[in-house]
């Protein structure tokens, strides 16, 4: 069975029972606590939490929801039953059926027969566990449902009591498991081999919500949630393997032909249990992996989710280069993987181009990187050589590894080559060191949900009616007062408050466009209105200042939008769809938006694209933007479902989660069509002129464009223009010549510093045998310690250096030299080779020069050097190389 049909009998079983289907939502949320979903219950947690109510017609839900975990990227493929991205089929009841309905309804699917929809596996072969005290559970098990008790297991904490990892709902469970047979392990049940029995299902009976912890079981349960719920989770991957009759979750329909496309790239063979077997599932994994987040808008870069995706990506050419791979891989790998995921996902194939992109720009940048990397590795391996060592250190393979993420399978496989061993408990001590460094840091920035639950009455029972799209001011009454997280019922003069009204004018802050600001007023009573907020998508939070009167519950209050504010908002926000579709006509449809940001008179906006753009590209975008204003374009709003707007042609925000209900916004006809929720412009004239600023990098496959709109446009464009003539008249030409005039000067300002440099540098070598005149014997070595005048570069003390190293290099001699240049301290210290027989080393020396300097160095037995950012240290620094030689 085909794992499209497994989803599918999955929902039909669920919608059949009176289930809700609910979409998968995207891998990004918003939720403070999570970089990616990672259980198919995450876009629940506000109807569990009672944050909420359902809006389910009969309070129950089923979906396939994407998910992803990468706390142990390292171990994927070691296990057979693991992913990093998997699906997780679930269903969902909130205070409707409760333990024996999921039992029923899971026991149900799985052993009816194929041909009534079910998955028929065998019963005999199912095993179920259960939390240590749930006799409930274990009743429902072996009367209800007739599995006998010897294959009913109680567990504890860390087995059967699930969470999210994070401060949140929780639960007992019970897991059902299945028996792959005494070829996959010892008898016994879940408890005594978990790789024999596989787990396919755990149901999570929700009923409390736990506090802050660590691991499994150290957390505290800090109560009851408002309702008993439900909350299941399928793995479809493992089920798939099941029911394809294959070893393991790498082998079924869906990764399988990355596989084969890796053995035919590389030439290795994906057969036994070895190295290469691991490398060919890291392979299949991650590429699965790593297109579904470039697909919900992930790019790569050093932090974040950007991170994680370009570990991943990495991991894989790591691989495909290890089993033997030259060239580029990427290519092929993310199209087998979307061909097998497309059927699934259909909207892979509208981003198909868009996947390949981000992935081969990420593949490209690696290749560089390991030149690098291997650039390194060379220069160590020859000093190493030079030196007579054959171990090659573990802090300098753990350097390779974390600044030029050069990979320690790869280092292992050169040091072999060039006869050198590795110190790999070295490598893995500095490692360690690293990862306890990030899990106190990741654990110091986790934090819990935010308490939501002050607004929980109003949340459900009296949404925020939005009148601002027509209206700019409204009579609305105080539903709700606020002070420090705790409802009130009046607020005074001097009062921070967030006020809750039935009727608002006001937008709140939402897709890139910040709040208004306004006012509320009453009488004498004025509050001015700093922030608007969303709760749970419905309520509107207006974070206000009580500057005259007070305000009381139940109270009608006048609303009003600072009207300029909103014009300026407006006016961005169009200008930034503008900006969205020049874009795509000059880069095509590849240049999607990451996100975007529009306050009055400033906008900017992220987009997906993996190169710098041109200066003709930039004045192209301006051009179009700047015609799509002048053309007076109508802007319209329309009112429809989500379908309906997909059909239309609209475009979407990645990671936005969008009700059925939409709004989209249509400028030009098909100039520009977006899912937009935002406030805009009746016609694009009213913009006004918009400068665009420039570009620049957010991050490896990311760029980011500026620009101003309306009269902070016109204020920018005329304080260039009044530079542009204050110039021309300084040089005499033109506004035109200006660039080609400065330019002109900038090349002669270059050739004067050259020389200058050339002369400086010069003079030192001509100094340098009065140098020597100032340099003592210590012990068995003739020592230099120079200060050089101020302002010496970095290069000319290497080369001066060298030079007296030459002129000293018929004795064991060493020469240290240091200047200020710049508020820093460059640095330099030469070793000749006689000296260096005596057991003296440049790279040991420059360290203590650079101790007292504030600074590092590093090099060669005879030259190292470095700078530091303390220059009053240097005469100490040269002292100490001193008293080392004593």
């Amino acid at each position: 069975m085909q794992t499209h049909e497994i989803r599918k009998r999955f929902i039909d079983h669920f919608v059949n029972a009176g289930h809700a289907e609910v979409p998968s939502a995207s891998l990004i949320l918003e939720d403070p606590d999570l970089l990616f979903v990672n259980a198919g219950m995450v876009p629940f947690k506000p109807y569990f939490l009672g944050e909420q109510n359902p809006p389910f017609p009969n309070g129950t839900a089923t979906s396939i929801q994407k998910c992803v975990r990468t706390l142990d990227i390292e171990e994927v493929g070691i296990t057979t039953r693991h992913n990093t991205f998997f699906q997780m089929a679930g269903n969902f009841s909130f205070g409707q059926y409760f333990k024996e309905g999921a039992i029923s309804h899971a026991w149900a699917l799985l052993t009816n027969p194929v041909a009534d929809g079910g998955y028929g596996l065998d019963p005999e072969r199912l095993w179920v566990t259960v939390y240590l005290d749930d006799d409930e559970a274990a009743e429902i098990w072996e009367k209800k449902i007739g599995v006998p008790a010897e294959r009913i297991q109680r567990l504890g904490m860390a087995d059967n009591y699930w969470s999210m990892g994070v401060p949140g709902p929780c639960g007992p469970c019970s897991e059902i498991y299945y028996d792959r047979g005494p070829e996959h392990g010892a008898e016994g049940g879940p408890a005594a081999d978990d790789t024999r029995y596989l787990e396919i299902w755990n149901l999570v009976f929700m009923e409390k919500e736990r506090g802050q912890g660590t691991g499994k079981d150290s957390f505290e349960i800090l109560g009851d949630l408002p309702k008993k719920n439900i909350d299941t989770g399928m793995g479809v991957e493992r089920v798939a393997c099941l029911l394809q009759g294959v070893d393991n979750v790498y082998e079924t329909d869906l990764l399988r032909p990355v596989i084969d496309a890796a053995e035919e790239i590389t030439g290795a063979k994906y057969e036994g249990g070895g190295q290469d077997a691991i490398r060919f599932r890291v392979i299949a994994d991650h590429s699965r992996t790593g297109m579904m987040l470039i697909l919900d808008g992930v790019t790569p870069s050093n932090e974040g989710r950007g991170y994680i995706l370009r570990r991943l990506l990495r991991r894989i050419i790591r691989s495909a280069r290890l089993l033997g791979a030259t060239g580029e891989t990427m290519e092929r790998f993310m199209n087998v993987i979307m061909d097998t995921m497309t059927p699934s996902y259909p909207e892979i194939a509208e981003a198909r181009e868009r996947i390949i992109r981000t992935a081969v720009a990420e593949e490209r940048a690696f290749l560089k990187t390991l030149e690098s990397g291997t650039h390194r590795f060379d220069e160590a391996a020859a000093a190493l050589k030079q030196e007579g060592t054959t171990t090659f250190s573990g802090q300098e393979a753990f350097t390779l590894h974390d600044t030029y993420g050069f990979p320690i399978d790869l280092t292992l496989e050169m040091a072999a080559e060039a006869g050198l061993e590795v110190d790999v408990d070295g490598f893995e001590a500095a490692m360690s060191e690293q990862r306890a460094r990030a899990k106190a840091d990741n654990l110091a920035k986790k934090h819990g949900h935010a308490d939501v639950s002050v607004y929980r009455d109003w949340v459900d029972n009296n949404p925020t009616e939005f009148v601002g799209f027509t209206e700019l001011t409204a009579d609305a009454t105080i539903l709700g007062l606020v002070i420090d997280g705790q409802s009130v019922t009046q607020a005074h003069e001097g009062d921070d408050v967030e006020v809750i009204l039935d009727v608002s004018p006001l937008y709140a802050e939402a897709g890139g466009q910040t709040a208004d600001r306004g006012r509320l007023v009453a009488g004498g009573t004025i509050l001015e209105v700093e922030d608007v907020q969303k709760i749970g998508k419905k309520l509107w939070v207006h974070k206000s200042k009580v500057t005259a009167g007070g305000v009381e519950l139940g109270q009608t209050i006048r609303a009003e939008v600072d009207e300029a504010w909103r014009h300026g908002a407006r006016q961005a926000h169009t200008a930034t769809h503008l900006i969205h579709a020049a874009l795509r006509e000059v880069l095509g449809p590849t240049a999607v938006q990451a996100g975007s940001l529009n306050r009055p008179g400033y906008l900017r906006f992220d987009f997906n694209y993996t190169e710098q753009l041109t200066p003709e590209q930039l004045a192209e975008i301006s051009t179009i933007t700047n015609e799509a204003v002048d053309s007076d374009f109508a802007v319209n709003t329309i009112e429809t479902t989500l379908d309906e707007a997909k059909k239309m042609g609209a475009m979407a925000l990645f990671g936005e989660n969008y009700g059925n209900e939409v709004r989209v916004v249509e400028i030009g006809g098909p100039f520009s069509i977006e899912l937009c929720g935002g406030t805009h412009t009746e016609h694009t004239s009213q913009i006004g002129p918009v400068a665009v600023l420039g570009e620049s990098s957010v991050g490896s496959g990311a760029r980011r464009i500026e620009a101003y709109s309306g009269m902070d446009s016109f204020r920018y464009l005329s304080t260039e223009r009044m530079l542009a003539e204050r110039l021309a008249a300084e040089f005499k030409v033109p506004s035109a010549e200006l660039p080609d005039r400065i330019a002109s000067l900038v090349d002669r300002l270059k050739a004067a510093e050259k020389q200058v440099a050339d002369l400086q540098a010069a003079r030192l070598l001509a100094d340098a045998q009065s140098h020597l005149d100032k340099a003592r014997v210590i012990g068995d070595v003739t020592f230099l310690g120079l200060q050089l005048p101020a302002g010496t570069q970095a290069k000319d003390i290497r080369v001066l250096a060298n030079d007296l190293r030459g002129r000293l290099n018929d004795r064991a001699a060493i020469i240290a030299l240091a200047a200020e240049c710049d508020g820093k301290a460059p640095f330099a210290v030469a070793v000749t080779d006689s000296a260096v027989q005596d057991g003296h080393k440049a790279g040991d020396l420059v360290k203590l020069l650079g101790e007292r300097i504030g600074g590092r160095g590093g090099g060669k037995p005879q030259l190292a050097q470095g700078s530091g950012s303390e220059p009053a240290g240097i005469e100490s620094g040269l002292a100490a190389i001193a008293d080392s030689l004593g």
